[in-house]
Protein backbone atom coordinates (compact mmCIF):
# COMPACT_ATOMS: atom_id res chain seq x y z
CA UNK A 1 0.00 0.00 0.00
CA UNK A 2 2.85 2.54 0.72
CA UNK A 3 4.48 1.64 -2.19
CA UNK A 4 1.28 2.66 -4.37
CA UNK A 5 0.97 5.73 -2.63
CA UNK A 6 4.44 6.19 -3.53
CA UNK A 7 4.35 5.19 -6.93
CA UNK A 8 0.98 7.60 -6.95
CA UNK A 9 2.58 10.67 -5.37
CA UNK A 10 5.79 10.65 -7.50
CA UNK A 11 3.25 9.65 -10.64
CA UNK A 12 1.15 12.64 -9.47
CA UNK A 13 4.23 15.25 -9.14
CA UNK A 14 6.31 14.31 -12.32
CA UNK A 15 2.52 15.30 -14.38
CA UNK A 16 2.53 18.46 -12.33
CA UNK A 17 5.87 19.27 -13.37
CA UNK A 18 5.17 18.59 -17.10
CA UNK A 19 2.11 20.93 -16.93
CA UNK A 20 4.02 23.40 -15.73
CA UNK A 21 6.86 22.88 -17.93
CA UNK A 22 3.74 22.69 -21.26
CA UNK A 23 2.35 26.42 -19.13
CA UNK A 24 5.96 27.67 -19.43
CA UNK A 25 6.73 26.29 -23.28
CA UNK A 26 3.06 27.89 -24.28
CA UNK A 27 3.64 31.00 -22.88
CA UNK A 28 7.03 31.55 -24.90
CA UNK A 29 5.37 30.54 -27.58
CA UNK A 30 2.95 32.71 -27.24
CA UNK A 31 5.16 36.04 -26.64
CA UNK A 32 7.17 34.35 -29.55
CA UNK A 33 4.31 35.06 -31.51
CA UNK A 34 3.68 38.10 -30.64
CA UNK A 35 6.89 39.80 -31.05
CA UNK A 36 6.91 38.07 -34.44
CA UNK A 37 3.88 40.44 -35.11
CA UNK A 38 5.06 43.91 -33.40
CA UNK A 39 8.85 44.09 -33.85
CA UNK A 40 11.44 44.72 -36.61
CA UNK A 41 13.99 44.21 -34.31
CA UNK A 42 16.52 40.20 -34.51
CA UNK A 43 14.49 38.03 -32.09
CA UNK A 44 16.44 36.53 -29.20
CA UNK A 45 16.42 32.84 -29.47
CA UNK A 46 13.85 30.99 -27.44
CA UNK A 47 15.17 28.36 -24.90
CA UNK A 48 12.52 26.01 -24.94
CA UNK A 49 12.33 25.67 -29.27
CA UNK A 50 14.41 24.02 -31.47
CA UNK A 51 15.77 26.59 -33.74
CA UNK A 52 15.70 24.71 -36.68
CA UNK A 53 12.19 24.20 -36.48
CA UNK A 54 11.53 27.72 -35.05
CA UNK A 55 9.62 28.81 -38.69
CA UNK A 56 7.87 25.30 -38.84
CA UNK A 57 6.36 25.35 -35.26
CA UNK A 58 5.42 28.99 -35.53
CA UNK A 59 3.80 28.91 -38.76
CA UNK A 60 2.65 25.76 -39.71
CA UNK A 61 1.75 23.97 -36.82
CA UNK A 62 1.83 23.50 -32.77
CA UNK A 63 5.39 23.90 -32.06
CA UNK A 64 7.12 20.55 -31.28
CA UNK A 65 7.03 19.11 -27.72
CA UNK A 66 10.21 19.48 -25.72
CA UNK A 67 11.49 18.42 -22.26
CA UNK A 68 14.58 18.65 -20.30
CA UNK A 69 15.90 15.21 -19.41
CA UNK A 70 18.61 16.52 -16.98
CA UNK A 71 16.64 16.86 -13.97
CA UNK A 72 12.27 17.07 -13.76
CA UNK A 73 12.90 20.41 -11.52
CA UNK A 74 15.05 22.11 -13.42
CA UNK A 75 13.72 24.38 -16.46
CA UNK A 76 15.99 24.12 -19.91
CA UNK A 77 18.53 26.40 -20.92
CA UNK A 78 20.23 27.03 -24.41
CA UNK A 79 23.03 24.77 -22.26
CA UNK A 80 21.19 21.61 -21.71
CA UNK A 81 20.47 19.36 -23.93
CA UNK A 82 16.77 19.31 -25.46
CA UNK A 83 14.89 16.73 -26.76
CA UNK A 84 13.52 17.60 -30.68
CA UNK A 85 11.01 15.22 -31.30
CA UNK A 86 10.95 16.49 -35.04
CA UNK A 87 14.51 15.69 -35.30
CA UNK A 88 14.62 12.04 -34.25
CA UNK A 89 16.51 10.64 -36.94
CA UNK A 90 18.35 7.71 -37.40
CA UNK A 91 22.04 8.50 -35.77
CA UNK A 92 20.73 9.79 -32.52
CA UNK A 93 22.24 8.73 -29.53
CA UNK A 94 21.05 8.34 -26.14
CA UNK A 95 22.92 8.33 -23.02
CA UNK A 96 21.29 5.69 -20.81
CA UNK A 97 18.38 6.44 -18.63
CA UNK A 98 18.35 10.70 -20.06
CA UNK A 99 17.95 9.82 -23.38
CA UNK A 100 19.74 13.47 -24.04
CA UNK A 101 20.34 13.69 -27.62
CA UNK A 102 23.90 14.70 -28.64
CA UNK A 103 23.86 14.96 -32.25
CA UNK A 104 26.28 17.99 -33.05
CA UNK A 105 23.39 20.27 -35.01
CA UNK A 106 20.98 20.67 -32.15
CA UNK A 107 24.17 21.82 -29.47
CA UNK A 108 22.70 25.19 -28.85
CA UNK A 109 23.47 28.04 -29.81
CA UNK A 110 22.87 27.31 -33.13
CA UNK A 111 24.70 29.23 -35.96
CA UNK A 112 21.77 29.50 -38.09
CA UNK A 113 19.26 30.94 -35.80
CA UNK A 114 20.50 34.55 -36.12
CA UNK A 115 19.90 34.16 -39.97
CA UNK A 116 16.15 32.56 -39.59
CA UNK A 117 15.11 35.55 -37.46
CA UNK A 118 15.69 38.23 -38.92
CA UNK A 119 14.97 36.14 -42.46
CA UNK A 120 11.14 35.97 -40.27
CA UNK A 121 11.43 39.31 -39.13
CA UNK A 122 12.03 41.03 -42.81
CA UNK A 123 8.67 38.57 -44.36
CA UNK A 124 6.66 38.83 -41.58
CA UNK A 125 6.92 43.04 -41.82
CA UNK A 126 6.56 42.82 -45.85
CA UNK A 127 3.48 40.90 -45.63
CA UNK A 128 1.79 43.02 -43.10
CA UNK A 129 2.60 46.26 -44.81
CA UNK A 130 1.19 44.93 -48.08
CA UNK A 131 -2.22 43.97 -46.85
CA UNK A 132 -2.30 47.39 -44.72
CA UNK A 133 -1.25 48.85 -48.20
CA UNK A 134 -3.85 46.63 -50.30
CA UNK A 135 -6.55 47.63 -47.45
CA UNK A 136 -6.08 50.69 -47.71
CA UNK A 137 -5.60 51.08 -51.16
CA UNK A 138 -9.62 49.08 -51.90
CA UNK A 139 -11.08 51.20 -48.86
CA UNK A 140 -10.14 54.76 -50.78
CA UNK A 141 -9.53 54.28 -53.88
CA UNK A 142 -11.89 51.25 -55.24
CA UNK A 143 -14.26 51.42 -52.40
CA UNK A 144 -17.56 53.70 -54.35
CA UNK A 145 -20.90 54.08 -54.05
CA UNK A 146 -23.36 51.17 -53.24
CA UNK A 147 -24.00 50.96 -56.87
CA UNK A 148 -19.91 50.49 -57.58
CA UNK A 149 -20.53 52.87 -60.11
CA UNK A 150 -20.52 56.46 -58.61
CA UNK A 151 -17.92 57.90 -57.06
CA UNK A 152 -14.89 57.27 -55.04
CA UNK A 153 -13.64 59.00 -51.74
CA UNK A 154 -10.29 60.72 -53.26
CA UNK A 155 -13.41 62.30 -55.47
CA UNK A 156 -15.24 64.08 -53.21
CA UNK A 157 -15.58 67.72 -54.04
CA UNK A 158 -18.14 70.14 -53.03
CA UNK A 159 -20.02 70.17 -56.42
CA UNK A 160 -19.88 73.48 -58.23
CA UNK A 161 -18.34 75.31 -55.10
CA UNK A 162 -14.47 75.81 -55.17
CA UNK A 163 -13.06 73.36 -52.84
CA UNK A 164 -12.04 76.80 -50.68
CA UNK A 165 -15.33 77.82 -50.27
CA UNK A 166 -17.06 74.11 -48.97
CA UNK A 167 -16.99 75.51 -45.18
CA UNK A 168 -18.24 78.95 -46.07
CA UNK A 169 -21.31 77.10 -47.87
CA UNK A 170 -22.01 74.81 -45.27
CA UNK A 171 -22.14 77.46 -42.52
CA UNK A 172 -24.53 79.40 -45.06
CA UNK A 173 -26.58 76.88 -45.89
CA UNK A 174 -27.15 76.16 -41.98
CA UNK A 175 -27.99 80.37 -41.59
CA UNK A 176 -30.91 79.72 -43.81
CA UNK A 177 -32.52 77.97 -40.34
CA UNK A 178 -31.44 81.12 -38.63
CA UNK A 179 -33.87 82.83 -40.92
CA UNK A 180 -37.02 80.26 -41.39
CA UNK A 181 -38.71 82.68 -42.99
CA UNK A 182 -36.40 83.43 -45.96
CA UNK A 183 -37.29 80.08 -46.87
CA UNK A 184 -40.47 80.19 -47.66
CA UNK A 185 -40.50 82.35 -50.46
CA UNK A 186 -40.03 81.24 -53.98
CA UNK A 187 -37.12 83.47 -54.83
CA UNK A 188 -34.91 81.97 -52.02
CA UNK A 189 -35.21 78.21 -52.63
CA UNK A 190 -32.94 78.18 -55.31
CA UNK A 191 -29.89 79.26 -53.79
CA UNK A 192 -30.78 77.33 -50.64
CA UNK A 193 -31.52 73.96 -52.28
CA UNK A 194 -28.38 74.29 -55.38
CA UNK A 195 -26.39 74.85 -52.11
CA UNK A 196 -27.31 71.88 -50.29
CA UNK A 197 -26.88 69.61 -53.48
CA UNK A 198 -23.66 71.33 -54.10
CA UNK A 199 -22.45 69.84 -50.73
CA UNK A 200 -24.07 66.65 -50.87
CA UNK A 201 -23.96 65.16 -54.13
CA UNK A 202 -20.79 63.13 -53.69
CA UNK A 203 -21.66 62.29 -50.72
CA UNK A 204 -24.51 60.74 -51.46
CA UNK A 205 -23.06 59.34 -54.86
CA UNK A 206 -20.43 57.77 -53.02
CA UNK A 207 -22.15 56.20 -49.76
CA UNK A 208 -25.58 55.85 -51.29
CA UNK A 209 -25.89 55.43 -54.75
CA UNK A 210 -27.34 57.39 -57.92
CA UNK A 211 -30.74 57.48 -57.12
CA UNK A 212 -31.02 59.53 -54.54
CA UNK A 213 -34.32 58.44 -52.76
CA UNK A 214 -35.91 55.16 -50.60
CA UNK A 215 -37.53 52.36 -51.65
CA UNK A 216 -39.23 49.36 -49.32
CA UNK A 217 -37.38 46.65 -49.16
CA UNK A 218 -38.25 43.82 -50.98
CA UNK A 219 -37.53 39.87 -49.67
CA UNK A 220 -34.53 38.60 -51.99
CA UNK A 221 -33.93 41.50 -53.50
CA UNK A 222 -30.68 43.84 -53.26
CA UNK A 223 -31.04 47.44 -51.85
CA UNK A 224 -30.17 48.22 -56.40
CA UNK A 225 -32.82 45.90 -57.36
CA UNK A 226 -35.41 47.33 -54.80
CA UNK A 227 -34.84 50.73 -55.71
CA UNK A 228 -35.09 50.25 -59.57
CA UNK A 229 -38.40 47.88 -58.87
CA UNK A 230 -39.40 51.42 -57.33
CA UNK A 231 -38.49 53.17 -60.24
CA UNK A 232 -40.23 51.36 -62.57
CA UNK A 233 -43.29 51.15 -61.05
CA UNK A 234 -43.42 55.32 -61.56
CA UNK A 235 -43.35 55.03 -64.89
CA UNK A 236 -45.31 51.81 -64.96
CA UNK A 237 -48.10 54.01 -63.33
CA UNK A 238 -48.30 57.05 -66.15
CA UNK A 239 -49.18 54.68 -68.93
CA UNK A 240 -46.58 55.68 -71.43
CA UNK A 241 -45.23 53.89 -74.62
CA UNK A 242 -41.76 53.62 -76.29
CA UNK A 243 -40.51 56.96 -78.01
CA UNK A 244 -42.99 59.27 -75.68
CA UNK A 245 -41.53 61.84 -73.58
CA UNK A 246 -41.47 62.29 -70.50
CA UNK A 247 -40.30 64.57 -67.42
CA UNK A 248 -38.35 63.64 -64.56
CA UNK A 249 -38.89 67.04 -61.70
CA UNK A 250 -36.17 66.56 -60.08
CA UNK A 251 -33.96 64.40 -61.48
CA UNK A 252 -30.72 64.69 -59.82
CA UNK A 253 -27.95 62.61 -61.32
CA UNK A 254 -30.01 60.53 -63.22
CA UNK A 255 -30.55 57.39 -61.60
CA UNK A 256 -34.21 56.71 -61.53
CA UNK A 257 -34.04 58.50 -65.14
CA UNK A 258 -31.61 55.95 -66.37
CA UNK A 259 -33.33 52.89 -65.17
CA UNK A 260 -36.50 54.07 -66.11
CA UNK A 261 -35.73 55.04 -70.11
CA UNK A 262 -33.98 51.59 -70.04
CA UNK A 263 -37.46 50.06 -68.70
CA UNK A 264 -39.93 51.75 -70.91
CA UNK A 265 -38.03 53.24 -73.99
CA UNK A 266 -39.30 56.31 -73.84
CA UNK A 267 -37.24 59.72 -73.91
CA UNK A 268 -36.70 60.92 -70.76
CA UNK A 269 -35.65 64.91 -69.64
CA UNK A 270 -35.05 65.58 -66.08
CA UNK A 271 -34.62 68.66 -64.69
CA UNK A 272 -32.31 69.89 -61.71
CA UNK A 273 -31.83 73.08 -59.82
CA UNK A 274 -28.02 71.89 -59.89
CA UNK A 275 -25.23 72.79 -62.64
CA UNK A 276 -22.85 70.20 -61.17
CA UNK A 277 -25.63 66.98 -60.67
CA UNK A 278 -26.21 67.98 -64.60
CA UNK A 279 -23.16 67.08 -65.57
CA UNK A 280 -22.52 64.37 -63.88
CA UNK A 281 -26.28 63.12 -64.86
CA UNK A 282 -24.52 63.08 -68.67
CA UNK A 283 -21.66 61.87 -67.52
CA UNK A 284 -23.55 58.73 -66.55
CA UNK A 285 -25.95 58.72 -69.26
CA UNK A 286 -23.01 58.93 -71.46
CA UNK A 287 -21.59 55.51 -69.46
CA UNK A 288 -24.55 53.62 -69.78
CA UNK A 289 -25.18 54.42 -73.14
CA UNK A 290 -28.42 56.15 -72.54
CA UNK A 291 -27.84 59.66 -74.11
CA UNK A 292 -30.08 59.02 -76.91
CA UNK A 293 -32.82 58.69 -74.25
CA UNK A 294 -32.07 60.61 -71.68
CA UNK A 295 -31.16 64.47 -71.31
CA UNK A 296 -30.68 66.92 -67.98
CA UNK A 297 -31.06 70.60 -68.40
CA UNK A 298 -30.74 73.06 -65.57
CA UNK A 299 -33.38 74.59 -64.13
CA UNK A 300 -36.11 75.59 -61.63
CA UNK A 301 -38.98 73.40 -61.63
CA UNK A 302 -41.11 76.31 -60.23
CA UNK A 303 -40.46 78.09 -63.48
CA UNK A 304 -39.61 75.57 -66.10
CA UNK A 305 -38.30 76.34 -69.42
CA UNK A 306 -40.56 73.92 -70.90
CA UNK A 307 -43.68 75.00 -73.80
CA UNK A 308 -47.09 74.09 -72.58
CA UNK A 309 -48.31 70.73 -73.17
CA UNK A 310 -45.21 69.45 -74.92
CA UNK A 311 -44.86 66.25 -72.20
CA UNK A 312 -46.61 62.86 -72.21
CA UNK A 313 -46.09 61.97 -69.12
CA UNK A 314 -44.39 62.91 -65.91
CA UNK A 315 -43.15 61.87 -62.66
CA UNK A 316 -41.19 63.30 -59.55
CA UNK A 317 -39.29 60.94 -57.11
CA UNK A 318 -39.22 62.42 -53.78
CA UNK A 319 -37.79 65.62 -55.43
CA UNK A 320 -41.23 68.47 -54.49
CA UNK A 321 -40.86 68.29 -50.87
CA UNK A 322 -38.04 71.05 -51.77
CA UNK A 323 -40.64 73.45 -52.82
CA UNK A 324 -41.79 75.86 -50.92
CA UNK A 325 -45.29 75.71 -52.09
CA UNK A 326 -46.50 72.44 -53.61
CA UNK A 327 -49.30 74.20 -55.63
CA UNK A 328 -46.26 76.04 -57.66
CA UNK A 329 -44.43 72.94 -58.81
CA UNK A 330 -47.96 71.02 -59.49
CA UNK A 331 -48.80 74.03 -61.71
CA UNK A 332 -46.03 74.05 -63.32
CA UNK A 333 -45.94 70.41 -64.02
CA UNK A 334 -49.85 70.37 -65.40
CA UNK A 335 -49.19 73.31 -67.76
CA UNK A 336 -46.37 71.39 -69.56
CA UNK A 337 -48.12 68.21 -69.72
CA UNK A 338 -50.46 66.95 -72.67
CA UNK A 339 -53.99 66.79 -71.89
CA UNK A 340 -55.32 63.10 -70.54
CA UNK A 341 -51.79 62.37 -69.69
CA UNK A 342 -50.84 61.33 -65.87
CA UNK A 343 -48.16 62.31 -63.09
CA UNK A 344 -46.89 60.47 -60.34
CA UNK A 345 -45.03 61.75 -57.50
CA UNK A 346 -43.53 60.43 -54.47
CA UNK A 347 -44.06 62.37 -51.57
CA UNK A 348 -42.30 63.29 -48.51
CA UNK A 349 -45.12 63.81 -46.03
CA UNK A 350 -46.01 63.51 -42.14
CA UNK A 351 -48.62 60.71 -41.79
CA UNK A 352 -51.81 60.91 -39.40
CA UNK A 353 -49.52 59.33 -36.47
CA UNK A 354 -48.10 62.61 -36.55
CA UNK A 355 -49.16 64.99 -33.58
CA UNK A 356 -47.58 68.38 -33.64
CA UNK A 357 -47.68 68.82 -29.75
CA UNK A 358 -45.58 66.00 -29.19
CA UNK A 359 -41.70 67.50 -28.22
CA UNK A 360 -40.27 64.13 -29.97
CA UNK A 361 -42.13 64.19 -33.05
CA UNK A 362 -41.29 67.45 -33.75
CA UNK A 363 -37.78 67.03 -33.35
CA UNK A 364 -37.88 64.04 -35.33
CA UNK A 365 -39.56 65.99 -38.66
CA UNK A 366 -37.56 69.41 -37.56
CA UNK A 367 -34.29 67.22 -38.01
CA UNK A 368 -35.40 65.68 -41.25
CA UNK A 369 -36.13 69.36 -42.53
CA UNK A 370 -32.84 70.64 -41.22
CA UNK A 371 -30.50 67.71 -43.16
CA UNK A 372 -32.41 67.84 -46.15
CA UNK A 373 -33.12 71.03 -47.21
CA UNK A 374 -36.84 71.53 -47.04
CA UNK A 375 -38.69 74.51 -45.98
CA UNK A 376 -41.28 72.46 -44.20
CA UNK A 377 -42.26 68.95 -44.68
CA UNK A 378 -46.04 68.44 -45.83
CA UNK A 379 -48.92 66.51 -43.89
CA UNK A 380 -50.56 63.52 -46.64
CA UNK A 381 -53.84 65.04 -46.16
CA UNK A 382 -52.84 68.38 -48.05
CA UNK A 383 -51.20 67.03 -51.15
CA UNK A 384 -54.88 65.79 -52.83
CA UNK A 385 -55.95 68.65 -51.65
CA UNK A 386 -53.14 71.18 -53.72
CA UNK A 387 -53.45 68.53 -56.90
CA UNK A 388 -57.35 69.43 -56.93
CA UNK A 389 -56.86 73.08 -56.45
CA UNK A 390 -54.42 73.44 -59.66
CA UNK A 391 -56.64 71.15 -61.94
CA UNK A 392 -55.81 67.70 -61.84
CA UNK A 393 -57.75 64.68 -61.21
CA UNK A 394 -56.61 62.67 -58.16
CA UNK A 395 -57.20 58.64 -59.82
CA UNK A 396 -55.03 56.98 -56.75
CA UNK A 397 -53.34 57.57 -53.73
CA UNK A 398 -51.56 55.92 -51.02
CA UNK A 399 -48.37 55.36 -49.22
CA UNK A 400 -46.10 52.61 -50.57
CA UNK A 401 -44.63 52.83 -47.18
CA UNK A 402 -46.95 50.81 -45.39
CA UNK A 403 -47.34 47.03 -45.02
CA UNK A 404 -46.99 44.61 -46.44
CA UNK A 405 -44.21 46.89 -47.52
CA UNK A 406 -41.25 46.04 -45.81
CA UNK A 407 -39.36 48.88 -43.92
CA UNK A 408 -37.92 51.61 -46.21
CA UNK A 409 -35.45 52.56 -42.82
CA UNK A 410 -33.90 49.27 -42.57
CA UNK A 411 -31.41 49.83 -45.31
CA UNK A 412 -30.17 52.99 -43.23
CA UNK A 413 -30.27 51.25 -39.64
CA UNK A 414 -28.01 48.36 -41.60
CA UNK A 415 -25.85 50.63 -43.05
CA UNK A 416 -24.39 52.64 -39.48
CA UNK A 417 -21.18 50.99 -39.91
CA UNK A 418 -20.62 51.72 -43.43
CA UNK A 419 -21.61 55.40 -41.93
CA UNK A 420 -19.17 55.71 -39.15
CA UNK A 421 -16.37 53.90 -41.85
CA UNK A 422 -16.84 56.42 -44.22
CA UNK A 423 -16.71 59.28 -41.58
CA UNK A 424 -13.28 58.14 -40.56
CA UNK A 425 -12.30 57.80 -44.28
CA UNK A 426 -13.45 61.58 -44.54
CA UNK A 427 -12.10 62.42 -41.59
CA UNK A 428 -8.78 61.29 -43.19
CA UNK A 429 -9.09 62.66 -46.28
CA UNK A 430 -10.31 66.23 -45.28
CA UNK A 431 -7.05 66.13 -43.17
CA UNK A 432 -4.77 65.01 -45.64
CA UNK A 433 -5.83 67.88 -47.57
CA UNK A 434 -7.56 65.47 -50.29
CA UNK A 435 -11.35 66.63 -49.04
CA UNK A 436 -12.29 70.01 -49.29
CA UNK A 437 -12.12 71.41 -45.76
CA UNK A 438 -15.84 71.67 -44.85
CA UNK A 439 -16.83 67.51 -46.07
CA UNK A 440 -16.63 66.06 -42.74
CA UNK A 441 -19.01 68.50 -41.37
CA UNK A 442 -21.71 67.98 -44.39
CA UNK A 443 -20.76 63.86 -43.95
CA UNK A 444 -21.56 64.30 -39.67
CA UNK A 445 -24.83 66.13 -40.82
CA UNK A 446 -26.17 63.75 -43.16
CA UNK A 447 -25.19 61.20 -40.69
CA UNK A 448 -27.19 62.64 -37.79
CA UNK A 449 -30.28 63.27 -40.60
CA UNK A 450 -29.94 59.23 -40.96
CA UNK A 451 -30.85 58.98 -37.77
CA UNK A 452 -33.91 61.48 -37.44
CA UNK A 453 -35.37 59.53 -40.92
CA UNK A 454 -34.90 56.01 -39.17
CA UNK A 455 -37.14 57.60 -35.98
CA UNK A 456 -39.46 58.74 -38.37
CA UNK A 457 -39.95 55.84 -39.96
CA UNK A 458 -40.10 54.15 -36.87
CA UNK A 459 -42.50 56.06 -35.24
CA UNK A 460 -44.42 55.83 -38.33
CA UNK A 461 -45.24 59.98 -38.43
CA UNK A 462 -43.15 60.21 -41.61
CA UNK A 463 -43.00 58.23 -44.71
CA UNK A 464 -40.94 59.15 -47.99
CA UNK A 465 -42.91 57.80 -50.39
CA UNK A 466 -46.50 58.88 -50.42
CA UNK A 467 -47.75 58.36 -54.06
CA UNK A 468 -50.54 60.18 -55.72
CA UNK A 469 -51.29 59.21 -59.62
CA UNK A 470 -52.91 62.64 -61.10
CA UNK A 471 -54.19 63.07 -64.44
CA UNK A 472 -54.48 66.33 -66.63
CA UNK A 473 -58.28 66.09 -67.89
CA UNK A 474 -58.82 66.33 -71.43
CA UNK A 475 -59.94 69.32 -73.55
CA UNK A 476 -63.68 69.95 -73.65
Amino acid sequence: MMQSRSTYTASSRKEKERLLQGSMMFASRLEYGFRIFISIDALAPDPTICPHHIFISTICRPPPPFECLNSPSTPPTMSSPLTCNVCDTEGDKRDGQNHTKIRSTHKPPHDHTSQITPTMDSLTLVCTASLLAAGLYWFVFILGSAEQKGKHAVQLSGGSIQRENVQENYNQYWSFFRRPKEIETAEKVPAFVDTFYNLVTDIYEWGWGQSFHFSPAIPGKSNLESTKIHEQMAVDLINVKPGQKILDAGCGVGGPMRAIAAHSGCNVVGITINEYQVSRAKAHNKKAGLSHLCDVVCGNFLEMPFEDESFDGAYSIEATCHAPKLEDVYSEIFRVLKPGKLYVSYEWVTTDLYRGEDPEHVEIIQGIERGDALPGLRAFSDIADVAKKVGFEVVKERDLAKPPSRPWWSRLKMGRIAYWRNHIVVTVLETLGVAPKGTMDVHEMLFKTADYLTRGGETGIFTPMHMILLKKPEKP
